[in-house]
């Protein structure tokens, strides 16, 4: 794993948060708590080689078109300054932390939100803090790897950076059956190193 960080790489830990990773969650993933010990296992490793962390996290208003009391799919979750909204309580944090979804936009990728009623996207920090760092390629794990997970690694290639997502340091939400198949056989096809 060791090997995994360095000069140039960084790990990106994605939305481990109580409504994904605890099983009374609005949205729990479910076995997204049994990851938690790995990711401390990565957060470890990638600081003790000098390779920056970042956190994405769900932050969304009680409103918003992202939830089905809005129009769309998902139940309310993460609203800000909840409980749900808090990373789990047993991840480290030691890294920057990236919320998305606050003003009521899509905020799937770690990278950049999707305004629900035009499509338009706007960047968020991150892609300008990795090139500030010289970071040319990524680790990319945490919830859910057919969701936030995928778009962040993809939203990555899309900008150039080599992706690595082990495929052990997440879990998927599975919507439709198959779900998880479809993402993986996606990374692959966009040049995402899935192990």
């Amino acid at each position: 794993m060791s090997q995994r960080y360095g000069p140039g790489t960084a790990l990106l830990i994605v939305d481990v948060q109580n409504d994904f990773t605890d099983p009374a969650g609005s949205l729990y993933v479910a076995g997204g708590e049994q990851i938690i010990a790995g990711i401390n296992a990565e957060i470890a490793a990638a600081v003790a080689a000098g390779s920056p962390v970042f956190y994405s996290q769900d932050w969304h208003p009680h409103e918003t078109p992202h939830f089905v009391t809005g129009g769309g799919i998902w139940p309310p979750h993460c609203v800000g300054d909840t409980p749900g909204a808090q990373f789990h309580p047993d991840l480290i944090v030691k890294g920057e932390v990236i919320r998305k979804g606050v003003d009521g936009s899509d905020g799937y990728s770690a990278f950049s939100v999707r305004d629900p009623a035009s499509g338009r996207r706007a960047a968020t920090v991150l892609g300008e803090r990795l090139a500030q760092l010289g970071v040319s390629r990524v680790v990319v794990v945490g919830l859910a790897g057919d969701y936030c997970v995928q778009e962040s690694a993809l939203d990555a290639r899309l900008r150039g950076l080599k992706v690595l997502l082990p495929l052990d340091l997440t879990r998927f939400v599975n919507l439709r059956p198959g779900d998880d198949e479809r993402a993986v056989a996606r990374l692959r096809d966009a040049g995402v190193l899935v192990g």
